[in-house]
């Protein structure tokens, strides 16, 4: 049996009830993550008013299925391209260290808008979530993501869209085969590129919310018994040979139904590349251990390893003059900053992009390659930070992030940055009722009015409207 056959069969045959109980109560906790991320989005973000108005020009927010925040229903498609967008808008999803994506967005904007369209339990839609954390992630083990990315692929949106496809697939209860058609079509859609990271651009949202509604397509033709190519993914022109030098097709389903990659996938306690976290975490013991004063550093140093460099580090002088919400989010210069300079990393730190205080610091803040950092990588994105202030030296070497699941977010902890996103749309009261009945999503007859408890108060003013 090949590995798209494998995966495809895991998919079709995977149920929550013989599945270990931790690994139900992640996915519960990871769709509680993301959830937070697109209510917040779908009022903040600067890119959804013109995302908005082209959904609505396509076509697609005329339908019965929902996006969290929004009060209006769009087509299936819309709402998992909307879903899975706003999910990666803030930059605040999760993170699979050694497959170097964010799963949730495509994989769990996919099973929601399936699940709507037929009407599926929560623990169906649940399944079909876990089904696709498996398979976006092992297929990106499988390339490995550094040389994808290395090719100046984004691993969210080309993993993601075969993750999403099998999720739809899982929810609409196909058949091992119809799921493999679904991602042999799946994979004539496999698309993302890092060229956004030129000029901040809005693509890598877009290309991410893309992948889920591919995903939902795919597996919407293969229930309609459309043919997909065979071998999706190990084929001679199949994704792994096609999208990377020396791919390790094995490696995909590697301890399938045993071990499970959405274990070993992290939440963000910031909203910014995952490359910076270790600094972040760093900077903030230092700061809060020796109060150092901002004003008085002579010099920060950032070391990470070689893909760290890639995101974060490099070009020098872009990253030390973030100039929009983007670049702040892939510039490890500001992140440190911000964390140095006021104490937090959260969203509400970039409307400081501009601030006299960070703007001080900024060209004092290198980014360097490290070789304890890449000797930790990719199984922890690890980071050393290294201050200079009045003379004396701080350091502080971080291993494993807080969020990674080595140093998970407790419940507690995900629950409060989940109000400290979905509040400022929906209430305190509403947003609290939201997580009760996200965390219980598996117990759910159906998902639909999960989405409807995410509409925000009536006569609230959101982007886009």
């Amino acid at each position: 049996m090949g590995i798209t056959a494998e995966l495809s069969a895991f998919s079709a045959a995977i149920s929550i009830v013989k599945l270990p109980p931790q690994v139900v109560e992640r996915a519960r906790f990871l769709v509680l993550d993301l959830v937070g991320n697109i209510v917040r989005a779908r009022h903040d973000a600067e890119s959804t008013a013109p995302m908005l108005a082209a959904v609505r020009a396509l076509g697609m927010a005329a339908g019965n299925s929902g996006v969290f925040g929004d009060c209006a229903r769009y087509t299936p498609a819309g709402a998992a391209l909307l879903n899975g967008a706003l999910g990666h808008s803030l930059d605040f999803d999760d993170t699979h260290a050694a497959g170097s994506l964010h799963p949730g967005c495509p994989v769990i904007a996919a099973a929601l808008a399936a699940g709507q369209m037929t009407g599926a339990s929560g623990a169906d839609v649940l399944a079909g979530i876990i089904a696709g954390y498996e398979v976006a992630c092992r297929t990106a083990l499988a390339l490995p993501a550094g040389e994808h990315y290395a090719r100046g692929f984004h691993p969210t949106a080309t993993c993601g869209v075969f993750g999403a496809a099998a999720a739809a697939g899982r929810v609409f209860g196909l058949n091992a085969d119809d799921i493999a058609s679904a991602l042999g079509i799946a994979l004539s859609q496999a698309a993302g590129s890092l060229q956004f990271l030129a000029n901040g651009a809005w693509t890598k949202r877009f290309q991410v919310g893309w992948s889920g509604m591919a995903g939902l397509t795919a597996a919407t033709l293969a229930r309609e018994g459309f043919k997909g190519a065979a071998d999706a993914l190990e084929g001679k022109h199949g994704f792994l040979n096609a999208y990377a030098p020396s791919p390790n097709a094995a490696r995909a389903v590697q301890g399938l139904g045993t071990e499970f990659e959405l274990m070993q996938t992290a939440v963000k306690p910031y909203p910014s590349c995952r490359y910076g976290h270790a600094g972040i975490d760093a900077a903030l013991m230092l700061r809060a251990e020796h109060a150092i004063d901002p004003a008085i550093i002579e010099r920060v140093t950032l070391g990470l390893p070689e893909s760290g460099m890639l995101l974060i580090g490099a070009p020098a002088a872009q990253k030390a003059d973030p100039q929009n919400v983007v670049d702040g989010q892939f510039s490890g210069p500001f992140v440190i900053a911000s964390a140095l300079v006021t104490g937090s990393m959260g969203w509400d730190s970039y409307a400081l992009l501009h601030d006299p205080r960070i703007r001080a610091l900024l060209p004092r803040i290198t980014c360097e390659w490290d070789a304890e950092a890449q000797t930790e990588f990719p199984a922890n994105m690890a980071g050393k930070l290294t201050i200079v202030a009045a003379g004396r030296t701080y350091q502080r070497f971080v291993v494993t992030p807080k969020g990674e699941p080595g140093n998970f977010l407790t419940q507690d902890e995900l629950r409060q940055k989940f109000m400290t996103l979905a509040a400022a749309v929906l209430g305190e009261d509403r947003s609290a009722h939201l997580a009760d009945a996200v965390l219980a999503i598996d117990t759910a007859p159906g998902v639909g009015p999960l989405l409807r408890m995410a509409s925000p108060m009536a006569g609230a003013q959101l982007a886009g409207d």
